[in-house]
């Protein structure tokens, strides 16, 4: 473990700031004045250790994360079964608690990128794409073979058929009627809707249906169905309407599982001192410090304030609370998102001398990071050991090399690879290469694999859509975006948040922001989409680049109201809205403050920059 702190802290000669790392006490909240402060004196018995903390930017790649991770995310931990993630390849923004998962399970979840957390881009802080978050990989065959299974009990279920086409309003006739005429409703059932509706992200629907179960006694709740509910309440009405529903909970059932869904929910809302609060409870109610509880607050740390990464792995040692796979790779992808390629190196080391070999999943990681980082050289032999020998006796490989080698911009090597796919690809290895073909600039190809994929599969979720739109946007190929996305409304895909940022974007990069505003404001009005962060951000920045601090206080105003709230990200691109228009910002430390922020070392130089454009007694005559 200590070699693991230290390698998160890389010792650095200059600008660097000296921390005495403490025991983490069960308070966290007392933790952060003093970080300020820059020193921390251990009450441990153990010997005191010092580490080198650094303000470096946490600036990710130019390339989407989500690219070279297949879409997942680090973050995703904070959920908690297999389910799907985000809108379709987002599939669910938080993993399906139907089945609570144990801690020695986390490692095997496959959710994918939760874009709220992995487009929290700012200069300072984050989660790049933000994608590494949580979610390590299923092997091909368990995601194939488990997909093609749900599938197929989907499309056998008539109860989730109804479940799925009543409207809200009539969800709960629709229900009653199904049981007045004398079908039953068991758990398998029960557990196959959920779990469908949450890949389909219809988390009103979903807890709408579950408060008809219980209200109508048909399923008898134990403490997995308590921890789905406050998942789901979390989801549509805040942490604070799921911390109060636990009071409701039967003592019984308040287990760690209830308070591991709600710290999870709180880190997944980014809303820290929630997280910390809860983390607090948790001790004082006795339940042991897990594995599970330290990732989920070093994914946060990492996110907001990634000194206090050094107190979580002191509490981990202090509790003998034993790293996992998790643990390794949020702190090899912490590392490399701040460019910090020895202490990189240096975590891997040490996940390596504990018995933990990097697997696919990291290994990619790594590679994207020396691609990142400058290191082609690097990254050339990492993607050769990913290869192997023969890649087409290692197809698994093919889905993250497409990307990664696009990025090294070796259009050669993506076409070597994606011919092993050719002849008989999978839907995951077609995004993969349309992604890389977008990368390297070649839509023709793109477009190609594409079209291929409709031939085969016939009907596409909107998933598969929102690649080749994501495409067409980052070439400013407006009219094929236009068309393409009329093609997926006449084939019936769903519009839900990820289809939506990839509108959005499509109309910003055309220089349409106008447009991409209104479209923006209507989904979330008369289509009840909750946007991503992300799709917010491109929108407010396009107006900061323009000096337009009107239409970035409306947008800004819009990401409060839609929940995200107490983000350095958003502040920061409002601030370029002041400083590219020279209007002094009135009174903006002050706003920060009430989201229980602090300016970081960019946020300072933003607002000294503003603070120049004050008026003083000489200027207004000499004006």
């Amino acid at each position: 473990m200590w070699a693991i702190r230290r390698a998160s802290v890389p010792v650095r000669n200059n600008g660097c700031r000296i921390l005495v790392a403490r025991t983490c006490c069960a308070k966290f909240e007392a933790a952060s004045d003093p970080l300020e402060n820059g020193v921390q004196h251990s009450k441990s018995h153990k010997v005191t250790r010092s580490f080198n903390l650094t303000n470096s930017d946490f600036r990710g790649g130019i390339c989407s994360a989500a690219s070279f991770i297949w879409g997942r995310s680090l973050s995703s931990q904070a959920k908690a079964n297999s389910s799907g993630k985000d809108e379709d390849e987002l599939e669910d923004g938080f993993s399906d608690l139907e089945v609570p998962p144990e801690v020695d399970k986390v490692e095997e979840l496959a959710d994918k990128l939760d874009d709220e957390s992995v487009s929290d881009r700012d200069d300072s802080d984050i989660d790049g794409d933000e994608a590494a978050e949580d979610a390590l990989r299923l092997s091909e065959a368990e995601t194939d073979s488990g997909e093609k299974g749900l599938a197929r009990k989907s499309q056998s279920s008539p109860f989730l058929k109804i479940i799925l086409d009543a409207s809200r309003p009539s969800l709960t006739s629709s229900l009653d009627q199904w049981v007045g005429e004398g079908n039953p409703v068991g758990r398998a059932e029960i557990s196959l809707a959920l779990l469908n509706l949450r890949k389909r992200r219809l988390f009103g629907k979903a807890l709408q249906f579950m408060e008809w179960l219980y209200a109508n006694n048909h399923l008898e709740f134990e403490e997995r169905d308590y921890a789905s509910h406050i998942d789901l309440i979390a989801k549509v009405y805040g942490i604070y309407k799921a911390e109060k529903y636990i009071d409701k909970i039967p003592p019984s059932f308040q287990t760690e599982i209830i308070y591991r869904t709600l710290l999870a929910n709180c880190v997944a809302a980014v809303n820290v001192k929630k997280a910390e609060e809860t983390q607090s409870k948790m001790r004082d109610l006795g339940f042991s410090v897990t594995t599970f509880a330290c990732n989920q607050l070093l994914l946060l740390y990492k996110r907001v304030d990634r000194k206090k990464i050094a107190d979580v792995l002191k509490l981990m040692e202090k509790e003998d609370v034993k790293p996992s796979r998790f643990t390794y790779n949020l702190l090899i992808d912490t590392k490399g998102r701040m460019k910090d390629i020895s202490g990189m190196e240096e975590v891997i080391k040490a996940m390596e001398a504990e018995g933990v070999e990097p697997d696919l999943f990291t290994r990619a990681m790594i590679a994207r990071h020396y691609i990142f980082a400058g290191l082609n050289e690097k990254a050339e032999a990492a993607l050769k050991e990913i290869e192997g020998n023969d890649i087409s006796k290692n197809r698994v490989a093919c889905r993250p090399l497409l990307p990664l080698y696009a990025a090294l911009g070796k259009a050669d090597d993506v076409g070597r690879v994606w011919k092993v796919c050719k002849s008989n690809p999978r839907l995951e290895e077609c995004l993969a290469a349309i992604e890389a073909w977008g990368e390297l600039g070649n839509v023709e190809n793109a477009e190609e694999v594409f079209e291929s994929m409709m031939k085969t599969w016939k009907k596409l979720s909107s998933k598969y859509y929102n690649t080749l739109l994501k495409v067409y946007a980052r070439h400013k190929l407006l009219a094929k975006g236009k068309e393409l996305a009329k093609r997926m409304s006449n084939s019936g895909c769903r519009i839900g948040p990820v289809t939506l940022d990839a509108l959005v974007k499509l109309y910003v990069e055309s220089g349409e922001v106008e447009k991409a505003d209104s479209i923006l404001q209507k989904a979330s009005e008369k289509n009840q989409i909750k946007p991503l962060y992300h799709t917010y951000i491109t929108v407010l920045d396009k107006y900061a680049q323009r000096g337009d601090i009107h239409n970035a206080e409306k947008i800004f105003h819009r990401m409060r109201l839609a929940g995200y709230v107490g983000r350095m990200g958003q502040y920061l691109s409002l601030l370029r809205a002041y400083i590219n228009a020279k209007t002094p910002a009135y009174g903006f430390r002050e706003r920060m403050k009430a989201d229980n922020l602090f300016p970081n070392k960019l946020a300072l130089a933003q607002l000294q920059a503003v603070d120049a454009f004050r008026k003083t007694e000489i200027s207004e005559l000499l004006d």
